[in-house]
């Protein structure tokens, strides 16, 4: 074999990741004055009309209804289209999103990173400026992102998933218990995707090494899981002890807990042990729906139905059983949350499905079945925010999300039409987000 050409590689690299991104995002030299714009701030159901908007530099700097100048700026006339925040998805799995469960267990990492990368991409071009990832070994995602190697949203990432043996978080093969204590971790758990700790002293070190690695939040398995083979639905996992020592070690890091979990008993015990955002929940009773309200939690709950948009298990599955079961408490438990004011998030949980993946922006508009329009946007902008910054120190982006305010960082898209009237609008981003700006950066522009 010959000598390894660095020149040579290097020119292949380029062709190749010239082939695999979209076209360069727009940089202005100046800072960029929006005309003609009617303003969601993402607080205010009432739009500010015949607004101007000013972007310099990555943050918005004015906010007006006056003539506005920009010297030496580039000024586009929003022609009357709408200018709302860029929108969040709080449970997002940039590496589960569009990669099979076959290629989760055949692949190695730098392979799912790549189809990670490409998902985010997609998730920007639908206006999802701001994901929080909830599970996997992203942290190369958010780097590449953030020094602007490839295109893709703000990451807040979690990390490894955190699960006892036998949680949602154990993928391994059937056969692999009993475990051998002198046994190297298995790839998944090598590789950053999830880590399995039993006991309290294992938790608080698996925990410390995630935090370790950047993750702006911990994610923990508390119950029982759909995607995953060993644990029924029915399964509290970790005791209280292991689950009160995980929320220590991320209140030391001046951080959160957030937790997979369906059930009354599951959600309870992690609400007593200080866990502050319940990710799904689709199973609660009215009473621990309140008890969430009432200790000031978040529901992170997402808009799953078994309708077209049904994750596809394989019929006659315990997985497609599961599936069922837990769609089936969607609507109820929506009506517990706002009965009782709780926090409500809104997110996808999109796995394993490139299709459903591409259906993000309309499992944002399928809202609409238990919320008004303004409060589905402000949901997925203004709210998601504030559940974003519970992490406190780790918060990877300093500054305001989910506004358009003199301050906030400028994350923007022009809509085509009115999304408080037709929430549909945000479910087709190629046919009516006309401009989708992050940081300041514009990524895609199609106004004449």
């Amino acid at each position: 074999m010959g000598k390894l050409n660095l020149k040579t590689l290097a020119a292949t690299l380029a062709v190749a990741v010239s082939v695999a991104l979209p076209a360069a995002a727009q940089e202005a030299d100046g800072p960029i004055l929006f005309t003609n714009v009617n303003v969601f701030d993402g607080v205010n159901e009432a739009l500010i009309m015949n607004a101007n908007v000013v972007v310099t530099g990555n943050k918005i700097t004015a906010v007006s209804t006056e003539p506005l100048a920009v010297a030496g700026g580039t000024v586009i006339d929003g022609g009357g289209r709408t200018l709302m925040p860029g929108l969040i998805d709080a449970h997002w799995h940039s590496l589960f999103a569009t990669l099979s469960v076959a290629e989760l267990m055949t692949n190695d990492l730098a392979y799912m990173s790549f189809k990670g990368a490409i998902a985010n991409e997609g998730a920007l071009m639908r206006g999802f400026t701001t994901v929080r990832d909830i599970g996997g070994n992203v942290f190369s995602i958010k780097k590449a992102t953030d020094e602007g190697l490839i295109n893709g949203p703000r990451i807040y990432p979690s990390g490894a998933v955190i699960s006892q043996t036998s949680g949602h978080g154990d993928y391994r093969a059937p056969l692999a218990v009993p475990e051998n204590p002198g046994q190297p971790l298995d790839y998944l758990q090598q590789a950053g995707i999830g880590i399995i700790a039993d006991g309290v002293p294992e938790v608080i070190k698996r925990s410390r090494e995630i935090l370790r690695q950047g993750a702006s939040q911990l994610k923990v398995m508390a119950g029982g899981g759909v995607s995953s083979d060993f644990d029924p639905l029915d399964v509290t996992q970790y005791t209280f002890a292991e689950m009160s020592a995980l929320v220590e070690v991320a209140n030391t890091w001046n951080t959160y807990i957030a937790v997979h979990a369906f059930t009354d008993t599951a959600v309870k015990q992690a609400l007593e042990a200080g866990v502050k955002s319940i990710e799904h929940g689709h199973l609660l009773g009215e009473d621990v729906v309140k008890l969430l309200a009432e200790k000031g939690a978040w529901l992170s709950m997402q808009p799953i139905l078994d309708d077209e948009d049904a994750i596809p298990f394989p019929e006659g599955s315990l997985n497609r059983a599961k599936f069922v079961t837990v769609t089936a408490g969607t609507d109820i438990v929506y009506g517990y949350a706002k009965k009782h004011g709780a926090k409500i998030a809104w997110g996808t949980d999109v796995l394993f499905d490139a299709g459903l993946a591409a259906k993000q922006g309309k499992l944002l508009a399928k809202m609409k079945r238990w919320f008004t329009p303004f409060e589905v946007l402000k949901m997925a902008t203004h709210d998601n925010a504030q559940l974003l910054k519970l992490s406190g120190p780790r918060d990877p982006y300093p500054g305001e999300l989910g506004v358009v305010k003199v301050g906030a960082l400028a994350d923007l898209i022009l809509v085509e039409g009115n999304p408080l009237e037709n929430i549909d609008l945000v479910g087709d981003a190629e046919a009516n987000f006309d401009l989708i700006m992050k940081d300041g950066v514009i990524y895609k522009n199609t106004i004449e």
